[in-house]
């Protein structure tokens, strides 16, 4: 085998070797892509199952909380309970925050149907339409999503208030001055009425001459044909 043979056998295996370093690097990559992909979704999952299961027991604290507020007019043996139960609830509320789920505040803000669960409008004239003046039941969120929107009250503008808005929009509005065009609609008929009384006074005049003058008038042009 000659030095060429030898050096462009040398030169395949080269290329051949590369060819496989570059497969090996590719398919080792596809494999950590693929792992990463699938503790990804694992994580994902995860956390999904445990926000459904925390979205159970939601009710729950809204009841303990109701309870409570409740227990601040009443004896104090009943708030010495409520103190226990406040404990437990602290602990729940715990648990919630250590999986990244929390409360978030609405009244006052913006009706947002991504956040909020309108469950009765009311007519207000002290707030902007849409906004939200009580919360009957909070909302909770993870840091990816909704995970129980809050039941609200929302305003909306009174009837009366929508009839002035609209009333002041018919008073921008340029109005037609209905006597001044029956006025303009009179002087016209007025103007046509007088042309038609003096072309008639007119006919009337030449009717009205006497049949005397006419007669002379042709007995002068007679009188002058003869003459010439």
């Amino acid at each position: 085998m000659s030095k060429k043979d030898k050096k462009d056998k040398k030169l395949k295996l080269q290329d051949e070797l590369t060819e496989l370093q570059n497969k090996y690097l590719l398919t080792l990559a596809e494999l950590e892509n693929t792992r990463k992909r699938m503790q990804k979704e694992k994580t994902e999952a995860l956390s999904f199952a445990i926000e459904n299961t925390i979205s159970e027991f939601l009710p729950l604290i809204d009841n303990f909380e109701n309870a409570l507020n409740f227990a601040t007019d009443s004896s104090e043996e009943v708030k010495n309970w409520a103190l226990g139960f406040q404990m437990i609830l602290s602990q729940i509320k715990d648990i919630l925050h250590n999986h990244g789920i929390v409360a978030y505040h609405s009244v006052g803000n913006n009706f947002d149907p991504h956040y909020h669960d309108a469950v009765e409008i009311v007519e207000s004239n002290d707030h902007e339409p849409g906004s939200i003046i009580e919360e009957l039941a909070k909302g909770y969120k993870s840091a990816t999503r909704v995970i129980r929107p809050a039941r609200v009250k929302v305003t909306k503008k009174t009837l009366e208030k929508i009839q002035d808005i609209d009333a002041a929009k018919n008073d921008d509005e340029p109005q037609i001055d209905e006597n001044e065009n029956i006025n303009e609609c009179i002087e016209e008929e007025n103007c046509c009425n007088n042309t038609e009384a003096e072309n008639s006074c007119g006919s009337e005049n030449d009717q009205d001459k006497d049949p005397m003058d006419q007669d002379q008038k042709n007995l002068r042009d007679e009188n002058i044909k003869i003459n010439k």
